[in-house]
């Protein structure tokens, strides 16, 4: 009886489908972008994207299930922002010897995908798949140099 209850989160088939379909949402465009990344050679790929936006879709759909009104998770989004601020941060690398800093464009790319994390999450699945698509021809279409 109390592990069907720890177990008993997602409840009817209808819940189970929308939390599915949502981290699948997030799954796919954070891989979508993390494959052009890595296709470039950048230090945040596939996984890495995947992972930034399955987490931050994540973070947003516990407190939806729990009952957290709309109006509160304002503060959740303000952690998921600054914490994948020090992710980025971490792709970032300046050049010792002169003034090139790398890493920038990978950074905010990590960065648009915890939003685009969040927008799945949040049931937001069209504007998600929208927002890939611009950053996918921003990343693809606009690149300037072979490695960012």
């Amino acid at each position: 009886m109390t592990i069907q209850q720890e177990f008993s989160d997602l409840g009817d088939v209808d819940s189970i489908t929308r939390l599915v379909v949502r981290m699948l949402v997030a799954i796919v465009l954070g891989g979508i972008l993390g494959y052009e990344r890595e296709s470039v050679g950048a230090s945040a790929g596939l996984r890495t994207h995947m992972l930034v936006s399955l987490g931050s879709a994540l973070f947003v759909l516990i407190p939806l299930q729990a009952g957290m009104p709309i109006e509160d998770l304002s503060r959740v989004l303000q952690g998921v922002t600054a914490g994948i601020g020090f992710l980025g941060a971490g792709a970032i690398l300046k050049q010792s010897n002169r003034n090139d800093i790398r890493g920038l464009t990978t950074a905010a790319s990590v960065w648009l995908t915890a939003a685009i994390g969040i927008a799945a999450g949040m049931g937001r699945e069209a504007t998600a798949v929208l927002s890939a698509l611009f950053a996918l021809i921003i990343l693809a279409i606009l690149r300037r140099s072979p490695k960012e």
